[in-house]
This record gives structure tokens, sequence and C-alpha cells, in this order.
């Protein structure tokens, strides 16, 4: 049983590392309200609840890694270039 259990576990992990994605732009807008980012691309992004949203500005360089949860783009990881 746990052989079982712990091959469904690393099956879950791979299949999310699978759709790791990432993206790179210019924001063009901020959403404090509902914790999101728009690209120059149009995509708009839903930053991690804990993050620090006073630290970003429309027209500043972005690079996101983000993975696709339920239709959403959720960021994973952001670099910021000034």
């Amino acid at each position: 049983m746990r052989i079982l259990i712990g091959f469904f576990a690393a099956s879950l992990m791979m299949s999310i590392a699978a759709f790791a994605a990432e993206a790179e732009g210019t924001i063009q807008a901020i959403d404090t309200e509902k914790l999101t980012i728009t690209l120059d691309d149009g995509k708009s992004y839903k930053l991690p609840g804990e993050f620090d949203v006073a630290a970003l500005k429309e027209g500043m360089d972005v690079l996101l890694a983000y993975d696709e949860v339920s239709g959403e783009n959720l960021i994973t990881d952001m670099e910021l270039f000034e």
C-alpha cells in the first residue's frame, strides 16, 4: 500500500512540474485587490499571497515562472529588471 501511495504522489509531482512555464515582458497593470499583474502581451498572472506588491511598478521588466492551475497563471518565481 505504501508503494502504491508513493507511486501516485511521485506521478502527481511529475505531472505538475510538466505544466511549469515562463513569461517575459513589461508590467502594464497591477491589481492589488486581486493580486494580479498584466504584462504587455495582455496575459494576467496571479501573485502569491505573501508577495510585497509595493515592490512592483508599471513599466518594470520581469521574468516569470508560473504554473497554470484551473485556468489561472499562478506565479511561482519572479525576477525583476530595472
